[in-house]
């Protein structure tokens, strides 16, 4: 499983916060990241919310390598991937009844 820690996060929201799917990914991740660390030991501590959000890391990061890191147009990130990467976010965040935003791509 893929996990991204604090700063790989919060480097991900800079970097790609002008790119229409994957800067909402990246900024709901954040605000996961957020709510665990709020209501928890934090997020490198509590594995559920990470597990919930391991696709959308896959989606953000797909291998790590310089390729997906650094190319701002990722035309492999689509609507309908990130759709399905939040779905078990948003089964997390009903059971966990924490409270967060999931950032929608129009």
């Amino acid at each position: 499983m893929r996990f991204m820690n604090t700063y790989d996060i919060d480097d991900a929201v800079r970097r790609l916060n002008r790119h229409p799917v994957l800067g909402p990914a990246a900024q709901t991740l954040r605000n996961l990241r957020d709510a665990a660390d709020a209501n928890s030991d934090g997020w490198a501590y509590w594995p559920k919310p990470a597990r919930a959000a391991s696709r959308l890391m896959e989606l953000i990061e797909r291998d790590g390598t310089s390729r997906y890191r650094f190319d701002s147009v990722r035309e492999d990130a689509t609507v309908s991937e990130y759709g399905k990467a939040i779905a078990p976010i948003k089964a997390f965040r009903t059971r966990s009844k924490i409270a967060f935003d999931i950032v929608e791509v129009k």
